[in-house]
C-alpha cells in the first residue's frame, strides 16, 4: 500500500455513504493522532483501539445525527500525497469553508489540526481536509 492515510480516509468516506455505524481500520500511530482529532473536534462519536497481532486496529463509531440521519462528515479530503507533498507555514495556513472545517497538518510537535498549529506558530505537512 503506497497511501495508507488515503486508505483510512477512504474507508471512512466508504462507511459514511454505506450508513455504517462502526469501521474498523489498520492502526499506525498516525492514523491514531487523526482519529483522536476527529474524536476532539466532534466529528466521530467515539473510537477505540484494538490490539490485536503485531499492528491493532482501530474501530470508529460514526456520528449521525438523530433525527434525519446524516453523518457528522461532509467530506474528507486528501491534500498532501506521496506523490506530491504539500507543505504550509504557520503565515500561509489553510483555510477549509472559511474557518468552519479543519485541516489537519502534520508537524514537528505532532499531529494538529490548522488552529491549533497557527497558534504555535509552526508549519507542517498538511494530510487532510475535514468539513
Amino acid at each position: 500500500m503506497t497511501d495508507p492515510i488515503a486508505d483510512y480516509l477512504t474507508r471512512l468516506r466508504n462507511a459514511i455513504s454505506a450508513k455504517h455505524r462502526v469501521v474498523e481500520v489498520p492502526a499506525s500511530n498516525l492514523k491514531k493522532e487523526i482519529t483522536k482529532i476527529l474524536f476532539e473536534k466532534g466529528y466521530i462519536l467515539n473510537y477505540k483501539f484494538v490490539e490485536d497481532g503485531p499492528q491493532g486496529t482501530i474501530k470508529v463509531a460514526l456520528k449521525y445525527d438523530a433525527v434525519n440521519k446524516v453523518n457528522a462528515i461532509k467530506k474528507l479530503e486528501r491534500v498532501s500525497t506521496p506523490g506530491m507533498r504539500k507543505y504550509t507555514g504557520y503565515k500561509d495556513m489553510p483555510r477549509v469553508i472559511n474557518g468552519l472545517g479543519i485541516a489537519i497538518i502534520s508537524t514537528s510537535k505532532g499531529v494538529m489540526t490548522d488552529k491549533e498549529a497557527s497558534a504555535l506558530k509552526i508549519g507542517g505537512e498538511v494530510l487532510c481536509y475535514v468539513y
